[in-house]
């Protein structure tokens, strides 16, 4: 029996999408382009359709249509990601940048009840009317949304003081793939009620559901910042400043970040209208921030000095009496502050000004940060003699982002340099994934690193709250 085509647009996924959220929130063909490729450059695809819903209601309708369909969903926030995690190739992507209110500052308490559209930077300035802050802090603040920070677990700056996303979260809400809503959106420091599910949801990459909202930790503002360039003999001595610096001023560092004489030059190279930081070259050169708050370390003294600015200087100037300390100017103004700060904010665009470039966000134990970055360059330059390393690194929790610009293009000698790092951070107890996620781009790492019954645990659960596999699907997880 011949059947006629079925033509009915009531059966048209995208149209039923258009009915949930409405037909000029389901983005096709040109209207899509702006989510079709990576903040990079380098990855580019193209999705079925963007959808950006209005509230939690809708993403749990769209949720629902999509497991029906059996159509994959890749959520989408500011796309900063670096690691391929929102590559939508005929797949719906789910941006909700839409949902950007920030429903609740609460002072006494401290939280903030924000939906997971809200830019981070839009977030600082909220908080900052406040005299608190939301302590995350990157490059890509002024475009990176709160949900892709949490699905990641971003880290950024002030981990050292403050901690990771992840750290700064109390609560969530969570669209699962059947549509269903979780409400996890706890305001409580103390919750031993069963499995942490909050906590399996952040760093999950979409692949488990959709983050719609979150309650977040705020931190008193500091009413005083002294900030340095530092230059070090080598990233032990770093690493002895830094303790040295934690135990004079009761933990008030607030960053602690290595820049290698390589990206110093590098900056300038790709900035060449900015000052290096000293008027002689190093090799070690720490960006270092302190922060305080109580009227005993930032009321200014008849002289006008601020205490913690002067007692952070008088530390400076016994190391370097003693050289511990080989270089250091320290910002006297807020002009001078942001000038130190925008070469480590820079930092992106710097290692990514060559291509090919082979780039890597590992971590390691602090103390062995100086051992990882001399294997690197025995073990890269024994492949490629030609090889430039560089890189960058928050020094205070251990995370290197480390770039390698090549001396020829062969993907296969890339690959191998690349394994290469994997292998001597593996060895030293740490990690191939510090802060970006996992993505496309790391599953084989995964698949070579990831302790085997960790693997089978993270599919188990994957299997279970996505059977479908609508979420997400190819990314994080390597295959069976």
């Amino acid at each position: 029996m011949i059947h006629a085509m079925n033509t009915d647009p009531h059966s048209d996924p995208l149209f039923e999408l258009g009915q949930i959220i409405g037909p000029k929130y389901v983005l096709t063909g040109a209207d899509a382009a702006p989510w079709a490729r990576d903040w990079t450059g380098i990855a580019e695809w193209s999705p079925l359709a963007v959808l950006r819903p209005a509230n939690t209601a809708e993403v749990a309708a769209v949720l629902k249509l999509a497991n029906r369909h059996r159509l994959s969903i890749v959520p989408v926030s500011g796309n900063t990601n670096l690691v391929k995690g929102t590559s939508a190739e005929g797949a719906l992507m789910l941006s909700l940048d839409r949902m950007s209110a920030i429903r609740e500052i609460r002072p006494e308490a401290r939280i903030a009840i924000v939906e997971a559209g809200v830019i981070i930077a839009n977030l600082h300035g909220a908080t900052g009317e406040h005299d608190l802050i939301f302590p995350l802090t990157f490059g890509a603040r002024g475009s990176a949304m709160i949900g892709g920070a949490l699905s990641t677990n971003a880290g950024g700056s002030n981990v050292v003081r403050y901690g990771n996303t992840r750290d700064l979260c109390l609560g969530l809400e969570v669209v699962l793939p059947s549509g269903e809503v979780m409400n996890l959106m706890s305001e409580l420091h103390k919750d031993n009620s069963g499995y942490d599910l909050r906590h399996l949801m952040i760093g999950a990459e979409g692949t488990l559901g959709i983050i719609t909202a979150a309650v977040l930790k705020l931190a008193p503002k500091p009413r005083a910042y002294a900030t340095a360039m530092v230059a070090v003999p080598s990233v032990n001595a770093a690493l002895a400043l830094l303790n040295r610096l934690q135990d004079e001023t009761g933990g008030a560092v607030e960053a602690f970040e290595y820049m290698p004489r390589s990206f110093i030059e590098a900056y300038l190279e790709r900035f060449p209208e900015a000052r290096p930081p000293f008027d002689t070259s190093h090799e070690v050169n720490i960006l270092v921030e302190l922060g305080a708050r109580s009227p005993r370390d930032t009321t200014p003294g008849p002289d006008g000095s601020v205490p913690l600015a002067a007692h952070f200087e008088g530390v400076l100037a016994e190391l370097f009496e003693n050289g511990t300390l080989l270089d250091a100017v320290v910002a006297q103004n807020s002009a001078q502050r942001a000038e130190i700060w925008a070469r480590r904010e820079a930092s992106a665009q710097v290692l990514r000004m060559r291509s090919p470039v082979i780039d890597n966000d590992i971590a390691v134990a602090t103390d062995r940060m100086q051992t990882l970055l001399e294997r690197i360059e025995a073990r890269s330059t024994a492949i490629d003699p030609g090889i430039l390393n560089t890189g960058v690194a928050h020094l205070g929790d251990g995370n290197l982002h480390y770039a390698g610009f090549p001396s020829v293009s062969d993907p296969a000698l890339h690959r191998a340099i690349q394994r290469a790092v994997e292998e001597e951070v593996i060895a030293l107890g740490g990690s191939f994934s510090a802060e970006h996620g996992i993505g496309l781009s790391k599953r084989p790492a995964m698949a070579l690193h990831k302790d085997k019954a960790a693997l089978g645990v993270m599919r188990a659960i994957k299997t279970a709250l996505d059977p479908n596999n609508i979420m997400n699907p190819g990314k994080l997880l390597p295959d069976a």
